[in-house]
């Protein structure tokens, strides 16, 4: 691999000779600007506005625009002698836990190469310092005309460097999350976890970029003179109106995906952590049963608190009648007059 910067790592008083190479490397396809009328290419030429005539890359330098609109020039020996530490020197600061490392600081990555046997020693010691320590190094170095953070790394037998930016340079999240209140139920949360663990692990070796695989199926059959590929009907789904069901569905989905038996419904187990054992959501279908039943039962309730009262509404009449015709029956009658 081809080296892009070359210095020394300082590490105390420890300096290690080290050259500075890309880890990754982009595989995006790149296109042309061209003429739609006849194809040619369509090209951007540097001219020097003051000579009115195309420059070569040879004659092309830096300068610094300053506020009244004047050029300074600057070049590449004056970078070289910048009066920093870090001019050709990759100077660590610290050590600390990985996770102190936002992710959104992460940048480019590079690998650190030991330049020469006499790097070897020094190389393998701080690499081994870093794998008992199980921390990463903060170090600052420059780079293309700045000063830049880095996070040094084991990678394997490698010591890898991500460059890092600036704390002030990660806008803070405001106005990103809703600004509603919402509520989410633990039934919904029991789902997401259901839902989770379903989807699982993946070996990110098995991913790849589908869309690059795509248009270079394109450019082969335009250049065959074939026919293009057709896209894929796309799925027509409705609105999810029930998070619910959209969230038993796709347990069910992801596990058909996987080969495993989905069932009637979606088998939802609480968590191990959660402190409080929460029963398991059932599907829509068996909460509008459910609320159904509980209607006809309250139905069922109801009239028969209905034909009770009027049970013993009757009872009450038929009581109260029997009762006066008790009274009625019983009524004395009136002493006769014994003669004289």
């Amino acid at each position: 691999m081809r080296s892009i910067w070359n210095g020394a790592i300082s590490f105390g008083l420890v300096s290690i000779p080290i050259k500075l190479v890309n880890a990754t490397e982009s595989h995006s396809i790149s296109f042309r600007q061209i003429h739609t009328e006849d194809g040619g290419r369509i090209r951007y030429r540097k001219f020097c506005e003051l000579e009115d005539r195309e420059v070569t890359q040879g004659e092309i330098g830096k300068g610094y625009e300053d506020a009244d609109g004047s050029i300074i020039p600057i070049t590449d020996e004056d970078l070289s002698s910048l009066p920093i530490p870090t001019a050709k020197t990759i100077e660590i600061v610290a050590f600390v836990p990985a996770d102190r490392i936002d992710p959104l600081q992460m940048d480019a990555a590079y690998y650190l190469q030991a330049s020469g046997a006499p790097a070897a020693k020094p190389y393998t010691l701080l690499r081994e310092a870093l794998k008992r320590s199980n921390k990463v190094a903060i170090a600052k170095f420059a780079l293309r005309g700045r000063e830049r953070l880095g996070m040094l790394r084991v990678v394997g037998e490698a010591i890898a460097m991500h460059g890092l930016l600036w704390p002030d340079e990660v806008r803070a999240p405001e106005g990103v999350a809703p600004d509603t209140n919402v509520t989410v139920r633990d039934q919904e949360l029991d789902l997401a976890d259901a839902l989770m663990d379903t989807l699982g692990e993946v070996d990110l070796e098995d991913l790849h970029d589908e869309y690059r695989e795509a248009v270079e199926e394109v450019i082969a059959a335009k250049a065959a003179g074939e026919a293009l590929p057709q896209a894929p009907e796309p799925a027509t789904g409705g609105k999810v109106l029930d998070l619910m069901a959209a969230l038993e569905n796709s347990v069910r989905a992801a596990r058909e995906s996987r080969g495993e038996e989905a069932g009637d419904h979606a088998e939802v187990k609480s968590l191990p952590q959660r402190k409080t054992a929460r029963a398991a959501p059932k599907q829509t279908g068996g909460k509008k049963s459910a609320s159904t039943a509980k209607k006809t039962a309250a139905k069922k309730t109801t009239a028969s608190a209905k034909k009770s009262t009027a049970k013993s509404g009757q009872g009450t009449k038929k009581t109260a009648s029997k009762s006066t015709a008790k009274k009625t029956t019983t009524k004395k009658s009136p002493p006769r007059k014994r003669p004289a």
